[in-house]
C-alpha cells in the first residue's frame, strides 16, 4: 500500500482570469505562493517520503515549499503535466464558446474522444496521468508520497479512484492548493479524502470546471471511497 497525497498547484494569474493554461508554463501569482506555503505547513508532519511534481512551473513552485518542509527533493515527471489544450490555451471560457461553439459543447460534455486542435483527447490525457501516478505509487510501496500536479490530473485521479466514467458530470471540487488523499494498492487507487482546503481561504477556478467558480469547502470521503 502507498499513501498518495495529491495536490493541485497554487493560483496563477490565468486561474484568476479564467484563462486556459494547459501546458503553457506560467508561474504562481502572490496568492498562489501564499497557498503553497500554507499547504506545505499543513503537510510538514505527514511523513511524506517523496515529492513528485509536474515539470510545469506552477506545479514546481507549489512543490518547492513542501520539499523544504519535508526535507526531500522534488522529482519531476512529465506524465503529471496538465492536459494539452492546443488552440484553447490562453483563451477564456467565453472566448472559446464564441469562437468554437461546437467544440466548446463537446468539451463541456466531456466527450472522451474530443481534443482541441493541437491538444490531447480526453481519454488519452486520462490514461497518461493515471498511468504516471500508478507508476510512481507502485515504485513507492509502503511510503507516503506527494504528487503535485494540475486540476485536470486531480479530476482524473478522482475518477480513477471512484470508478467514474470520463463523461460523468463533475460534482466535486478541485481547488488551488487543495489536499487530496488516496491509497494505492496493486488493485488500483481508492479515495480517502478530497478537497481539504482548511489551510486556505477564498475561491478557485480551473480549466476543467466548466466555467464554474469553485468554493473552497472540503469534501470528506469515507475510507471505502464513497462520498459522504
Amino acid at each position: 500500500m502507498t499513501r498518495v497525497v495529491a495536490i493541485r498547484h497554487g493560483e496563477t494569474a490565468w486561474n484568476a482570469d479564467g484563462r486556459i493554461q494547459g501546458q503553457l508554463d506560467l508561474p504562481l501569482n502572490a496568492t498562489g505562493r501564499w497557498q503553497a506555503g500554507r499547504m506545505a505547513a499543513a503537510l510538514a508532519d505527514e511523513g511524506i517520503a517523496r515529492v513528485y511534481s509536474s515539470d510545469l512551473m506552477r506545479a514546481m513552485e507549489t512543490a518547492q515549499p513542501l520539499a523544504a518542509a519535508t526535507g526531500t527533493e522534488i522529482i519531476e515527471d512529465e506524465g503529471l503535466r496538465e492536459r494539452a489544450f492546443g488552440t484553447f490555451q490562453g483563451m477564456t471560457f467565453a472566448e472559446i464558446e464564441q469562437r468554437w461553439p461546437e467544440q466548446s459543447q463537446r468539451w463541456r460534455q466531456r466527450d472522451p474522444a474530443f481534443g482541441p486542435e493541437g491538444g490531447e483527447l480526453l481519454r488519452d490525457f486520462y490514461e497518461r496521468c493515471v498511468a504516471a501516478v500508478t507508476r510512481l505509487a507502485a515504485a513507492s510501496e509502503g511510503l507516503t508520497i506527494a504528487v503535485v500536479a494540475h486540476g485536470g490530473v486531480m479530476d482524473c485521479l478522482y475518477r480513477a479512484a471512484t470508478r467514474l466514467e470520463l463523461n460523468a458530470p463533475r460534482t466535486w471540487h478541485v481547488g488551488n492548493a487543495s489536499i487530496n488523499r488516496l491509497l494505492y494498492t496493486p488493485q488500483g487507487l481508492t479515495l480517502v479524502g478530497w478537497s481539504d482546503v482548511q489551510h486556505l481561504d477564498g475561491q478557485a477556478m480551473d480549466e476543467h470546471s466548466d466555467g464554474v467558480t469553485e468554493q473552497s469547502a472540503p469534501l470528506q470521503v469515507a475510507s471505502s471511497g464513497r462520498r459522504t
